[in-house]
């Protein structure tokens, strides 16, 4: 269905607004691959796309070009800075009823009080954008959307001009050879200062044992280097096809690319319903299903993991009875098995109050402890002091939310930051009383591993 953009300045209270107009029109594109659609805005749009699948593969999303970018540099406030933009632009969204809702894309810093390093320069504390063309696929259908955003007299030229762009992509991606995707060629691993992390776990340990905190979350790096430039597709397409049991995403912003596999949803908003899971604790898969079977019971019955995952049930237990009623939680975890890992796993749900949204979760559940630590007062300065690297993104929130409410935001782990013929990997774990530097640095290259496979690395690390 077509129609063409007229002037609007009444947003939905009927208040005037003043020349932001909000325009968006959604196609049914029939059979079309949402990385093909991806690869297809590769020359025009490259460092303005993102990519998201999430865990049971129901819905992909794509988003090529910037229609507008939301962004903060606010320490504090940078969730409520996010909504109001959001909120004001869809005060003057123009849409019909078979259009899908537009759709926010982006995600926040994992500390916004770090000063980013040379590697996070265009990944400010909140990074959100809104994609010129959007494709969702879901219930076997793709549909793609064009959005505006103008304060000009042209609106009408303007969009259509986008949709001959739009046509001239999704015809490129129905038609066009693709080759299967490479892995590129290794060069070089780097571990950034092994020795440090040792010494913070060390020391961070020995922090814990006097108290000044139960858990903290230490991690660390590795660099590695490619004989060639790494294209952010084909880094997508391994992943989505190794990563079956994971959340994919991808955000671009400029010649950067932060992308993961992730098993940990943060929190989802689905038709007046809240969802999480709480995954903390972890070991690697056994060689034969009955070795797997054997490392699972003991990861169920290990103490220190069932504490680790506990902390993590409590606290987000905490915001949703808070936030939410009719919460559900069951008795204890399960496992959840992805292709290199199996975490212990408990889903939550719950009915969100009425004055709570998908932003107010995300802002109340970063950093679990499964990613910071517990007490957060407590375990956050000592990141900061004992860490010795920027997060960045690494860990934090990333996902969408749509015009309607509905959303879904992932936490940022089993990633990497993509730049060239280079890549930064990014993996911690949780450190407690009775943890050891060496253990602890093994199970960080377990947790390397489904981003270091999709990048050609070695396995054994």
């Amino acid at each position: 269905m077509k129609h063409n953009p007229t002037p609007h300045t009444t947003g939905s209270a009927g208040r005037q607004v003043s020349g932001l107009h909000f325009y968006t029109e959604t196609i049914d594109a029939g059979r079309l691959s949402p990385l093909a659609f991806f690869e297809a805005g590769e020359n025009e749009f490259a460092g303005r796309r993102f990519y998201w699948e999430n865990r049971d593969k129901t819905l992909k999303l794509v988003g090529i070009g910037h229609a507008m970018t939301l962004t903060s540099d606010a320490a504090d406030g940078r969730f409520a800075d996010v909504r109001a933009q959001w909120q004001r632009l869809c005060s003057v969204l123009v849409k019909e009823e078979g259009d899908l809702p537009p759709v926010l894309f982006g995600g926040f810093s994992f500390d916004p009080e770090n000063h980013p390093s040379d590697e996070w320069k265009g990944f400010p504390p909140a990074y959100f954008a809104v994609p010129q063309f959007q494709l969702a696929e879901k219930g076997g259908r793709t549909f793609v959307s064009i959005n505006l955003v103008t304060e000009g007299e042209t609106a009408a030229e303007d969009f259509e001009r986008l949709r001959l762009i739009c046509e001239s992509m999704i015809h490129e991606a129905q038609v066009m050879e693709r080759t299967p995707a490479q892995k590129p060629e290794v060069s070089a691993l780097d571990e950034l200062a092994r020795s440090d992390y040792l010494e913070a776990v060390g020391e961070v340990t020995g922090r814990i044992r006097a108290g000044e905190a139960e858990k903290v979350v230490i991690a660390r790096s590795v660099q590695l280097a490619f004989d060639e430039a790494a294209t952010p597709s084909s880094i997508l397409e391994n992943l989505s096809a190794e990563q079956q049991e994971s959340y994919l995403f991808g955000l671009e912003s400029g010649s950067k690319l932060f992308f993961g596999a992730t098993p940990e949803r943060l929190v989802e908003i689905r038709d007046g319903q809240a969802l999480t899971a709480c995954v903390a604790g972890s070991i690697r898969r056994g060689k034969t299903a009955s070795e797997d079977r054997e490392l699972g019971e003991g990861l169920l019955h290990d103490p220190k993991n069932r504490s680790e995952h506990q902390y993590v049930v409590s606290m987000i237990g905490d915001v949703f009875r808070s936030f939410c009623e009719e919460v559900r939680i069951p008795a204890g975890p399960r496992l959840l098995k992805v292709r290199d890992i199996q975490h212990l796993f408990t889903p939550v749900e719950g009915i969100p109050n009425p004055d709570k949204d998908l932003l107010d979760f995300v802002e109340a559940l970063h950093p679990t402890p499964a990613l910071g630590g517990t007490p957060r007062e407590a375990a956050l300065p000592i990141i900061r002091e004992s860490e010795r690297m920027d997060r960045g993104f690494y860990g934090a929130p990333v996902g969408w939310m749509d015009s309607e409410g509905n959303g879904e935001f992932a936490v940022a782990i089993r990633s990497a930051l993509l730049e060239g013929s280079g890549a930064r990997l990014y993996a911690g774990g949780g450190i407690v009383a009775d943890s050891v530097p060496e253990e602890e640095y093994e199970e960080t290259w377990v947790k390397f591993r489904p981003v270091l496979r999709a990048l050609g690395g070695k396995l054994n690390g």
